[in-house]
């Protein structure tokens, strides 16, 4: 391993750097994604790292300057470097095809997001008549004075539904029981902490 390491230029082992961090912290959110724990991976800004965006909404997921983006453009980056830097003898051809690879696999995964975001709040609610005064539960931690999203679960229908957030208030963390006062938009609501009833 030390021998093959030392074997290679300078330029290769700064693109098996990248490659491996990148890998690593895709692996980490991943993880944090799946156990539902993500929400301050993305630089403790928001549940998506829209907080370094650049023109998109807070709280979409569809900003470019996100962590996310970063290490996704670096995972593709990357991996296309070191797997095909046989076969492209080239170094300025062999970065400039890698950079391709990573931007278009960012561009990838913003689209699928935007899919799936599109396919949550698709059926047949209509959320600025149903959502107001329905009560449930913070997903993902909201910033206090609207600094930024978080998402709240909250039942309409029988249904549970997931909206992004944001509260006037103090900082919800994951968990706190709310109550929606306003609606913002077909996919933000104004959430307040429902006070606990004691009899």
């Amino acid at each position: 391993m030390i021998e093959w390491w030392n074997s290679l230029s300078l330029v290769m082992k700064i693109l098996w750097g990248v490659t491996l961090a990148s890998s690593l912290v895709f692996i980490i959110q991943s993880i944090m994604t799946f156990l539902g724990a993500d929400a301050d991976l993305d630089f403790d800004a928001d549940a998506s790292g829209a907080d370094l965006d650049s023109g998109a909404e807070p709280g979409t997921g569809l900003g470019l300057l996100t962590f996310r983006n970063l290490v996704n453009f670096c995972l593709g980056f990357g991996w296309t470097a070191v797997l095909l830097s046989e076969q492209i003898a080239s170094i300025p051809l062999l970065l400039t095809v890698s950079m391709l690879v990573g931007i278009g696999l960012v561009a990838l995964i913003m689209l699928m997001f935007k899919w799936v975001g599109g396919m949550q709040q698709s059926g047949n609610i209509d959320v600025w008549k149903q959502a107001l005064g329905c009560t449930g539960r913070v997903y993902l931690t909201i910033p206090a004075n609207r600094e930024g999203t978080g998402k709240v679960q909250i039942n309409i229908n029988n249904s549970v539904r997931e909206y992004e957030a944001v509260t006037d208030g103090c900082k919800l963390p994951t968990g706190v029981q709310i109550k929606v006062v306003e609606v913002i938009n077909e996919s933000t609501l104004l959430v307040e902490e429902q006070e606990s009833i004691i009899i």
